[in-house]
């Protein structure tokens, strides 16, 4: 069975408390970071090398999560950095421990491709043993 959809929304800074913050809204947390990290992401998160993700929340419904991030977007900076601290008062990178989770092709990041999980283990099969195919 497949795992239900997460949406995530997400702070984005460049430093600590006085550095720029950006909000955002993704279905894939750790890939969107990667972007971000990478600087894929064009724009104002490339613009301003927000590359540390400094909060997130976990949504089951893409309508939760869109209003959330309306609703954090529309605050004070003051509030924003009230919630930061709630769940990071350290203001540490969230993500800074997250593996190379995927390969960065030049060639195909220019072209706009998803890379594909790196590494022997990240769970991607191309083909299917004898053994799997037999039904009991």
């Amino acid at each position: 069975m497949r795992p239900p959809k997460q949406f995530f929304v997400y702070i984005m800074t460049n430093g600590p408390k006085s550095a720029v913050l950006y909000t955002g809204i993704t279905g894939k947390l750790p890939y969107r970071v990667w972007q971000h990290k990478n600087k894929l992401a064009p724009g104002f998160t490339s613009r301003y090398n927000l590359t540390q993700l400094v909060y997130y929340e976990r949504f089951f419904y893409p309508d939760a999560a869109i209003a959330r991030e309306k609703e954090i977007k529309g605050w004070r900076r003051s509030k924003k950095i009230k919630i930061i601290e709630s769940m990071n008062p350290q203001w540490d990178d969230l993500a800074k421990d997250w593996g190379n989770e995927y390969k960065l092709d030049p060639a195909a990041a220019e072209r706009g491709d998803i890379p594909r999980p790196a590494g022997e283990n990240a769970g991607l099969r191309d083909e299917v043993t004898e053994t799997e195919l037999k039904f009991d």
